[in-house]
């Protein structure tokens, strides 16, 4: 008992399990000090510093005994840097102490365990032996990793050197300190000589691997042979439990293994050559791989390293035969052996996982299946990425390329999924197995020990009671289970039963020790899945590979067949917080994470580049033609292609990379919407240079024609297409999107505005009322474009369905700032010559005194032409409003029927405001109103503050008498004439009449003057001014007399303040009637 209770107070199991998590932040430490050291940018910079390199070489040199008092000459440069050297090199250094003090540590339990003489046995004291070999490896690594940091003495070097000038004195720790880094020079050397006496607890350890390691390292063949990891092989034993002596052996990691295996006998080299089972071991492991993994990226060329230490020890001429014909075995064999472990893995995986999404019940009696796929697959995967970054120059690289290994991760990904969706049903499961079997049969063998001390029996008794209270109503009421505890006892107990004259001694009750090990695997598939995903699957190590996994990324898009797999890459990104350790908290995220989840579902198919001498392009329709049901042509494979694609980007809803959770479905919408927007941009093919641009129809054509595309995505990724449009098109509706670029409203607006509108000023195009269009009229120089093919009904209302109610205010808006600049020039004009104006308002009924106050007019055919302008403006936008009423009629015909209902019932005695805003409301729907509301709000910001507003009303009347007095000049033009087959004047003077309408109702609405009133102004004044010039006989004069008198019936028809009635008491309607047969009498003998 005595004995027992010593072994208990040397805490062994306590000490292995925080010496190994130790050793792993160690590990991480020394690996970023390795790469920085590594990095020029990293580096520190007192060890790149031209002016301080003779220094540091000096104490590289002398190292670690540095005179500074006689060689102050040499370091006089740091002594001016003794204080930052000191500040900045500190975290270098006491890494290098905390190393150190790990290895005092590790030495220490190293001989505790010699001094009790523990029994190990990886197949009974499954924990105690693993934790031991681990500790055995983490601290090989380690000094190897220590040795292979190139400026560790001028790092040590140079802060004990800053220490001893700032203190007086070395750091306490440097002796010792640069002692262990001369010692460690060459680290498996040093020792192996260290190891000496720890060789037999060593070897014990190693060679109880002969039960396991030969069977996990078969061939894929063997394997197909035992039907391995299926559950269909063998129907009627389905339901019964994956049982094994060596439960926890089952899914250890081979790499892992391996480790062991390689390192342990390097360091107890002398059973080599005395046991045929260490050498057997060590002969399998040598011929599997031709480099191990040291941590992380880092890699041990063993092979090489064995033979250059066997080298120089006596009689081992055998040995470094077998280490040369291993490594031949292993360069030429193991390349093809591991790429058919993962073939039938691949088939092996997907199988398990078909099945168990099929019957997740499964998943109780087989999850060990479960947890040795993911380690079968993982190790494989690992190995791979290991090698293909260090192939031999003289070795074949196809061995070590996989283009299907997105297909292997992808189906370790769906095991893992299945175990984390239905985890409660495993918890069930076995929650059942502890309490109704587990407890029973420990029970058991408890009660038939020999001997049994009351420690031990106090533990296991505790084991039982602990899982016999167990209910699967625990698991219905969603109580967290923690068996962490019980695992942790049998841990101790390990411990306290494997050293030698123990009271109860595990080697003599292994049935006990293999009881407990199948105990504690139950326990974890309750209440740690999670670590065991970690444990069997973490593919955290490609957050080291980068390049590769990005090639195996860029390979897995390329191959057709692989593509649904791809969404496999970004879920291995979740592996990557696995890989970090609490005692390097520093370390970030790497910087090809982001960049490699972004590729995933962004990656688009590389067109096909042509060849000379192709035929010519096919037909359109032609891709939709099948002579038969095998012919697949380039489209059909990439429509399979995205497909497969969309597939992948479907498979999970998001996943978590660091502390940052990412939606690849909500990522494929982003692209699809800034995608969609760029093509319906490009898509109208405008041209700056030649102002070219696609007809609205051929645009919308095109729109219609995307969106049904992208509509179809929905029947393969879980995304809502609709508020992609909805997104995309209302943006399309503003004159800028959300990123600040031009949309089609804007480009469109600017294209009328500029293009087509600017060509009818200078005389290239008219305005055909009777075929509500803009027409190219006959000139010298040929537009570059039909302007009827932009502006007729069809194109109007398609431009109306693309801007949407908001795209045609935003081009209503535009037009009207070109109207209310016209009107400020027109009202300078007005100005000019108020003085004459106001003398003809008063006395159009006196012709002499009229005639001679016209003749001191100036700038009347400027007038003229500015309001056809805005005439033909007007003209433009009435069409866009009619486009704009027939598609919201076929939208929401109930609410345009209700809006055009409410304008057309304002009572005449409603307050202006508040017509104003119905009719807002009505002009945002399309419906004409007998006042513009744009128009208004135009002309408002014109107001002047150094004008009264009752001179703004004067100038606004006297505009109307300008254009009314002005109005007979037309009748010289010789473009007047007005063609009855188009309705107008080929010179748009018939636009005068929508212009005069709608200009005096905006004016006198915003001066509050009586619209009707001056109107009737205006008739009165314009016929007589048009009278004037029927008693006129200059033929030039009168040339299209009959033309011009139509303008007032047009006026009268246009405005909804006249009346024929009133036309009638100031122009004779005789007279209309009369020039109404002289223009179509002209038009017949012209058409003659």
């Amino acid at each position: 008992m005595s004995r027992a209770v010593m072994s208990s107070q040397q805490k062994i199991a306590e000490k292995l399990t925080i010496l190994n998590d130790r050793g792993i932040g160690m590990l991480t430490r020394i690996y970023n000090i390795k790469k920085a050291c590594g990095d020029p940018k990293a580096k520190p910079s007192y060890l790149i510093d031209k002016n301080l390199e003779s220094a540091v070489k000096y104490i590289v040199k002398k190292f670690p005994v540095v005179d500074t008092r006689n060689n102050s000459q040499q370091l006089s440069q740091l002594h001016k840097e003794k204080q930052e050297i000191l500040k900045n090199l500190a975290l270098y250094y006491f890494t290098f102490v905390d190393v150190m003090e790990f290895k005092d540590h590790v030495s220490e339990l190293l001989n505790t365990i010699d001094a009790c003489q523990v029994f190990f046995d990886i197949t009974v004291n499954f924990d105690l032996t693993r934790n031991y070999l681990d500790l055995v490896v983490t601290y090989t690594t380690l000094m190897i990793m220590v040795s292979r940091i190139e400026e560790r003495k001028a790092i040590v070097g140079l802060y004990n050197y800053a220490h001893e000038m700032l203190h007086g004195a070395s750091d306490r720790e440097y002796p010792r300190l640069g002692q262990m880094i001369v010692d460690y020079e060459n680290p498996l050397k040093k020792m192996m000589e260290e190891f000496v006496p720890h060789s037999k607890s060593l070897s014990d350890a190693l060679i109880s691997l002969q039960m396991v390691y030969p069977r996990r390292n078969l061939s894929a063949e063997q394997w197909r042979n035992a039907q391995l990891l299926s559950l269909i092989s063998a129907p009627s034993t389905m339901l019964n439990p994956a049982q094994s002596d060596t439960m926890p052996c089952e899914y250890l990691s081979l790499d892992t293994m391996e480790k062991w295996i390689v390192f342990g006998f390097i360091l107890c080299h002398g059973n080599l050559n005395s046991d045929t089972a260490a050498l057997n071991l060590w002969k399998i492991a040598l011929q599997s791989s031709s480099c191990l993994a040291l941590f992380r990226d880092e890699v041990f060329h063993v092979h090489k390293v064995a033979e250059d230490l066997f080298m120089n020890i006596k009689g081992y001429n055998k040995r470094i035969a077998d280490i040369r014909e291993c490594r031949e075995t292993a360069l030429s064999h193991a390349g093809p052996l591991h790429r058919e472990r993962r073939k039938f893995l691949r088939s092996a995986l997907k199988e398990l996982a078909t099945v168990l999404a099929d019957q997740p019940g499964l998943l109780g009696p087989k999850a060990l299946f479960v947890f040795m796929a993911l380690s079968f697959a993982r190790d494989e995967i690992i190995w791979l990425l290991r090698h293909a970054d260090n192939i031999p120059r003289t070795r074949n690289s196809d061995d070590f390329i996989d283009k299907h290994i997105a297909e292997l991760i992808y189906y370790m990904e769906e095991l893992r999924a299945h175990v984390r969706k239905y985890g409660p049903v495993m918890q069930r499961y076995y929650v059942q197995y502890l309490s109704g079997f587990d407890a029973v049969v420990l029970n058991e063998l408890v009660q038939n020990l020999s001997v049994c001390p009351e420690d031990e029996s106090i533990i296991m008794s505790s084991f039982v009671n602990t899982m016999t209270s167990l209910s699967v109503k625990q698991v219905e009421d969603g109580e967290v289970f923690d068996f962490r505890g019980l695992r942790l006892d049998w841990f101790r107990l390990q411990a306290y039963t494997s050293v030698s004259k123990a009271s109860l001694n595990l080697s003599d009750h292994k049935e006990l020790g293999k009881m407990m090990n199948t105990i504690i695997f139950h326990t974890k598939m309750v209440d740690s899945l999670v670590e065991m995903l970690v444990e069997t699957s973490d593919l955290s190590i490609f957050c080291f590979y980068s390049r590769a996994f990005e090639k195996m990324f860029h390979q897995c898009l390329e191959l057709p067949s692989q593509s649904r797999y791809s969404i496999a890459f970004p879920l291995v990104c979740t592996h990557f917080m696995s890989c970090t350790h609490e005692l390097c908290p520093e370390e970030l995220l790497p910087k090809h994470c982001a960049k490699t989840i972004s590729q995933a579902v962004n990656k688009k198919s590389k067109k096909q580049t042509g060849k000379k001498g192709e035929p010519e392009r096919e037909k359109p329709g032609v891709e939709s033609m099948r002579k038969n049901r095998l012919l697949v042509t380039n489209l059909d494979k990439l429509h399979t292609a995205l497909s497969e694609l969309c597939f992948s980007i479907n498979y999970v809803p998001n996943l978590v990379v660091w502390e940052h959770t990412f939606t690849p479905r909500e990522y494929l919408t982003s692209h699809l919407e800034i995608r969609f927007t760029k093509s319906i941009v490009g898509m109208t093919m405008y041209n700056q240079a030649t102002q070219e641009i696609a007809k609205p129809s051929e645009l919308l054509t095109s729109v219609k024609a995307y969106m049904t595309v992208l509509q179809s995505i929905e029947n393969y990724v879980q995304i809502d297409i609709t508020r992609v449009f909805n997104n995309v098109l209302l943006q399309q509706t503003q004159h800028l999107d959300s990123h600040g670029e031009p949309t089609i409203t804007s480009l469109y607006t600017n294209w009328y505005l500029e293009t087509l509108l600017r060509q009818v000023s200078n005389g290239h195009i008219a305005y055909f009322p009777a075929m509500k269009a803009f027409v190219n009229l006959p000139t010298e120089s040929e537009l570059t474009f039909n302007a009827e093919e932009y502006s007729d009904i069809s194109e109007m209302r398609a431009l109306s369905e693309l801007l949407g109610p908001y795209g045609m205010k935003f081009l209503s808006e535009s037009l009207m700032w070109h109207i209310s600049s016209q009107v400020a020039e027109l009202k300078k004009l007005v100005v000019e010559n108020v003085d004459v104006l106001t003398q003809m308002r008063t006395s159009f009924d006196k012709p002499d005194q009229m005639a001679a106050l016209f003749k001191r007019l100036t700038s009347v055919d400027s007038v003229l032409k500015r309001m056809t302008i805005i005439g033909v403006i007007l003209s433009f936008r009435s069409l866009a409003q009619e486009a704009l009423r027939d598609v919201l009629s076929c939208h929401i015909p109930f609410l345009v029927s209700s809006v055009e209902d409410f304008k057309d019932h304002i009572p005449r005695e409603t307050d202006m405001k508040v017509a104003m805003n119905v009719y807002e409301l009505s002009s945002a729907s399309g419906l004409p109103c007998e006042i513009d509301p744009a128009l208004v709000v135009a002309l408002s910001s014109q107001k002047s503050e150094n004008i009264s507003p009752e001179e703004e009303y004067k100038i606004a009347c006297l505009l109307m008498v300008f254009v009314a007095v002005s109005l007979p000049t037309l009748a010289s033009n010789v473009m007047s004439q007005y063609s009855p087959a188009i309705e107008g004047h080929c010179n748009n003077i018939h636009c005068l009449a929508k212009a005069i309408n709608q200009i005096a109702a905006a004016l006198f609405t915003i001066h509050k003057g009586s619209i009707e009133d001056r109107l009737k102004e205006f008739l009165a004044l314009a016929s007589s001014s048009l009278l004037k010039i029927g008693q006129e006989t200059d033929k030039t004069t009168t040339r299209n007399r009959e033309s011009v008198y139509l303008l007032l019936d047009m006026i009268v028809q246009e405005s909804p303040f006249l009346t024929m009635d009133l036309l009638e008491s100031c122009f004779p309607y005789v007279l209309l009637r009369n020039a109404y047969h002289a223009v179509y009498k002209q038009s017949i003998t012209s058409s003659a």
